[in-house]
């Protein structure tokens, strides 16, 4: 390959790894920038860095989970009471 030199080739690999780099740090740079603040925001409070916060009672979470379930079904309930009555309005018509 006439024309092509070893300077060249590596010109072309540095600004090839330079590229990626910059896409690596791009890409991962704000989630690890919002972990690095958060963990300074707990050393400041005075709590330990590496410990995750735990939940208050976990009755309360339960409790939380289960309100969240019933709603979840009755808004199941009034979406298929909906459909059912939309379905006999169109039978209804069309009889």
């Amino acid at each position: 390959m006439p024309g092509v030199t070893l300077d060249a080739v590596w010109d072309v690999l540095k600004w090839v790894l330079l590229v990626l780099v910059a896409g690596f740090i791009g890409q991962f740079g704000k989630s690890f920038a919002l972990r690095l603040i958060e963990r300074r925001r707990r050393k400041a409070a005075g709590s330990d860095p590496n410990v995750s916060p735990t939940p208050a009672d976990p009755r309360v979470e339960i409790e939380k989970a289960r309100l969240e379930a019933r709603a979840k079904i009755e808004k199941k309930r009034a979406k298929a009471e909906v459909k059912r009555s939309k379905k006999s309005d169109e039978s209804e018509k069309a009889g």
